[in-house]
Order: C-alpha cells, then structure tokens, then sequence
C-alpha cells in the first residue's frame, strides 16, 4: 500500500501573471517531493478582463463567463502539467486549486437582515475535473468565512507544517499582497496581510513605463525615495489596524493608485522608488508593531515575487538591519512553487475530512475542513 498521495496544485496570485502548477507528491509524514512544474501565463485580454474583474469594473455576466473561462484554463494547465511529466493520468490522486480571487471582503457587511462576510474565486471546479477527469478540491476560503473568519491567510497552515517552530521565524510573502506567518514558540502562531506587495509597484511601473513589472528592482534603483510622499502613504488607516486583517485589490486597486497619484513627485523614478519604499516600510513597522511586541525574530524567510526585486530586499534590509534574511530556496522549497505546496496541503487535508484553517490567523471561532469537492 502506498504511503503517499499524487497531486495537482494549482493557484494564480494577485497579481494576475500566471496559472502557477506543481506535481507533487505528499507522504503520510507529511513531507513533500516535487516531480514537475509549469507556469501558464495569462494572454493580455484574459488577464485585462480578470483585472476589471477585481477592481470592480465588470457586470454580472463577465462574471459569470470568467468563472468557466478560468476554469477551462486550470483545467488545460494541469492536463499540459501532466503530459509535460510523462505520468499516467490514473496515478493522480486530486487536484488543488485555489483558483483566481476576484473580490475579497473581510470586513462584516449588512444587507437586509443578515450581516457577513464574503469572498469571490472563480476557475470553477467542475470545470476543471470534468476536463481533466480528476476530483478537484478548491474554493477554501468560504467555510473559514463562514466560521466568522476572514478566509485568508492561509498558507500559514502550510508553513507550521513546513517550517516549523524551532526558530523565531517569519514567513513572508511579497506576491501582489504581502503577508506573513510567525513561527516562534514563544507565542501561539498567527499571520495577516501586511499591505501592498508588488501591486503597486506593477500599476505605476505600467502606467508610467509600460513595463509589466519592475525586473530586479532596477526601475527603482535609478530613484531617490521622496520621505514626505512616504509619510503621506504610511497613514493609510489599514496599516495600524491589528492582526488578524487581510486586504487585497479591494482596497490597493487602480482608483486608490490614482488617488495616490496626486500627490506622487514629478520624477518618475522617484515615485517608483518610493512606491517600492512604502512595501518595504508598510512589512518592517508591522514587524515593529504586531510582531516584535509577542516574539523575538531570528530570521526573515522572503518569498514571492517580491524576493526577486532587489531594490525592495536593499530596502527592506535598512528598514530591518539586525535580522537575516533568507529565500524558500534556502529550504529546499522552490520559490516559485511555495502557495501551490501550500494548497496542496490544505486540498490533502480536505480529502482527509481533517480541519485545515488556523483560527489565530483569521479570526474564525473554530477549526473547520476547508474546501469544496468536485468528483
């Protein structure tokens, strides 16, 4: 009898660039092994219609459409993912997919007589195991809001498992959003969003540079951050609410780019120097603010796009001097690859009918089994 499951996980961030997809295998004893990979990326009109999507330029209809769109997209990533490995099909176990978040509220919202909270992924997953012939398990988000949670994060059940407690360790994600884990046994663990990622960055450097990202960091490198516009960004009322939160494109989107805009330097490399300044403060004050207060920190473990652009590494680094910073590559977690471990964690879990959200990260009441299941 075997001792492991074969899996498909599947996820696409914020920033929209790619359907990311990892084969892997997950052992009884919980450790992994990866046996392929692959990236699709989105072709500029789907991904100009996912972003009209999320910064709630859209009707109901092209919401209806991109769900099964996305699905069709998962679905044709895994079955190139497994053509690409030379596996036999009947090999995989399940896929886990936590497909493309649209929309994403947090905070407690009333209409008529009932008062919740909600969150949007589309990429259906019928969709997807019809097409590939494989149960797909996804949309993980809804039970843990459902629970009085915020859905999110999540990936921080993934990081216990991976990263344990044996150091006071924070995990930080720098994808569209940043986010973080705190691992210590000096208190229960927790994470929460810290604030814009690279998504900023992304919407400046395409609007005044056309350039779908800034590579290494090096737009930045040529500007001079302007501290009073910095200031001004930094008094963004999120930054001081405490954990748990999470936030997304719902609040950083392109209207609040633009109302941002107003005030930027003329520069243009100034203002993505101080853009890209702002994540770096916006990750190391909530460090000084949510996290040092509870734990020491040993080491930073950075991850997500962000780890690449080294302008924002540069500055993240002043901002925090005395504490190490490392990659996922470090621990033999390719980095690219982390959130769809991670998900393959939480759909593993699902199928195992065990709880997989953490309460202390999203404020639910209870530990709940995250996950829906399409046969």
């Amino acid at each position: 009898m075997k001792n492991y499951k074969t899996i498909i996980s599947m996820m696409s961030g914020t920033s929209v660039d790619s359907i990311d997809a990892c084969l892997l295998r997950i052992y009884d004893n919980l450790k992994f092994e990866v046996i392929e990979s692959f990236s699709k990326e989105y072709d500029a009109i789907t991904k100009e219609k996912i972003l009209a999507l999320a910064n709630n330029n859209a009707n109901v209809k092209d919401v209806c459409i991109m769900n099964f769109v996305v699905g069709e997209l998962f679905a044709e990533t895994a079955n190139f993912l497994i053509k690409k490995s030379g596996i036999d099909r009947k090999e995989i176990d399940f896929i886990s997919s936590h497909g493309q978040t649209i929309f994403h509220i947090p905070q407690e919202i009333t209409v008529g007589t009932v008062t919740t909270k909600s969150t949007l992924q589309i990429g259906d997953i019928s969709v997807i195991a019809h097409k590939t012939g494989i149960t797909t398990v996804g949309d993980f988000r809804t039970k843990d809001m459902a629970a009085g949670g915020q859905g999110a994060p999540l990936v921080p059940f993934a990081d216990r498992i991976l990263f344990g407690t044996d150091k006071n360790r924070l995990i930080q994600n720098i994808g569209g959003i940043s986010n973080v884990t705190v691992l210590t046994n000096q208190c229960d663990i927790f994470a929460f969003d810290n604030g814009p990622g690279n998504m900023l960055i992304d919407y400046f450097v395409s609007k005044l540079f056309n350039k779908q990202f800034d590579k290494d960091g090096e737009i930045a490198s040529k500007g001079t951050i302007d501290e009073n516009w910095l200031n001004l960004l930094l008094e963004e009322p999120y930054y001081k609410i405490p954990p748990p939160k999470t936030t997304g494109r719902e609040l950083f989107n392109n209207s609040y780019a633009e109302k941002i805009y107003k005030s930027a330097p003329k520069n243009k490399y100034d203002i993505i120097s101080t853009i890209t300044a702002l994540t770096a403060k916006v990750i190391s004050d909530s460090y000084k603010n949510f996290i040092l207060p509870k734990t020491n920190i040993d080491e930073i473990v950075i991850g997500g796009g962000g780890a690449y652009n080294k302008t924002l590494i540069k500055y993240i680094n002043s901002y925090m001097p005395n504490i190490l910073l490392k990659t996922h590559n470090d621990y033999g977690i390719p980095d690219k690859l982390k959130e769809c471990i991670a998900f393959a964690y939480l759909g593993f879990y699902t199928l195992n009918k065990k709880t997989n959200n953490i309460p202390e990260c999203t404020g639910a009441s209870k530990e709940v089994i995250m996950g829906k299941i399409a046969y």
